[in-house]
């Protein structure tokens, strides 16, 4: 019986060696589970590009939106196991989306595997440039003396930037509607044109707003500021101890070879060790990360937690 299994055994762990080696051999599609103009799009743009070089291979960057994340999340679960298509998720998608949405297509810790943490980076509080606050400490007075009637915009319910706001209004005890949009980009459009008076974007959709002056930032949700935008301060200034940092980051659907896996971490980390995709990323306010898969997914299990603490506070909740 072991002269039978062993020749079986090292057949399969020599096609499965082969797979990662030979990885790709064909286009990759990369889901992003937003609309174009976004931070997760942009993210996945840079590193796409990058990652094509690489691989000799064409990787070709799909937008499903819709439901917080979750289409395209579903979309990838069900996709083959072979690491051919990818999925760009955001932090909340697999963090916060299991706590918020009681019948959830999908459970990231059993459908997906953890590749890498691709960029991380703050959040900006933005405003259209004629709302009248300077200061978050005046933006919570104003919204105080107001209740229920200053407006802001999300990418969508139970996205980074609507958990981002949430975050804040725990923090602050202010009361403001929410408008939820199906993209980060229309969501800022409508903040420049007035129609929602603030939101708390990803700093990698809005910092050239910020310096063209077509948005006006209040302030950051890292600890301390930003290098890209120095002259706005962090909202820890204002708020000791608030912080809020969104992510996006590379999953494949459960089952794909262990060596393909690995094989598009080092390739991942690779391009993102390239000087001009750190300048790209820097430009934007954000940082490169390449974590190693176990580490990755020891981070989401860690941030879950948090968020499932938010979600109960703030009665997120959706049957």
């Amino acid at each position: 019986m072991i002269k039978i299994i062993l020749p079986a055994l090292l057949l399969l762990f020599s096609a499965s060696f082969a797979s990662g080696q030979n990885y790709p051999a064909k286009p990759v599609r990369v889901i992003v589970p937003f609309v174009a103009g976004g931070a997760a799009d942009i993210v996945t743009r840079v590193v796409s590009q990058k990652l094509g070089e690489i691989w000799s291979q064409q990787v070709i960057v799909d937008n499903r939106a819709g439901a917080g994340g979750n289409i395209g999340g579903e979309l990838a679960t069900k996709a083959p196991p072979d690491g051919y298509t990818l999925f760009m998720t955001s932090g909340s998608i697999v963090t916060a989306n299991q706590h918020i949405y009681k019948n959830m297509p999908f459970d990231p810790a059993r459908d997906l595997i953890a590749i890498t943490n691709v960029a991380s980076g703050p959040q900006v509080l933005v405003v259209t440039p004629s709302f009248p606050p300077q200061t978050i400490k005046a933006f919570v007075a104003l919204a105080k003396a107001r209740p229920h009637e200053i407006t802001y915009g999300s990418a969508g319910f139970s996205t980074q930037t609507h958990l981002a706001a949430e975050n804040f209004i725990a923090a602050t005890g202010i009361d403001v509607i929410h408008v939820p949009y199906k993209g980060e980009a229309p969501a800022i459009a409508d903040v420049m044109g007035g129609q929602v008076q603030f939101s708390t974007a990803n700093m990698a959709a809005v910092v050239n707003f910020i310096q063209q002056g077509k948005l006006r930032a209040l302030g950051v949700t890292s600890k301390k500021r930003s290098a890209q935008l120095p002259g706005v301060p962090a909202i820890a200034e204002s708020i000791p101890g608030f912080e809020n940092i969104g992510w996006f980051g590379l999953m494949v659907a459960a089952g794909a070879p262990h060596e393909v896996v690995e094989k598009i971490y080092r390739d991942t980390a690779k391009a993102l060790d390239a000087p001009e995709i750190k300048a790209r990323f820097e430009g934007l306010g954000m940082s490169p990360v390449g974590n190693s898969p176990a580490d990755f997914a020891k981070a989401i299990g860690v941030e879950s937690v948090h968020w499932a603490r938010i979600v109960r506070e703030r009665k997120l909740l959706v049957e």
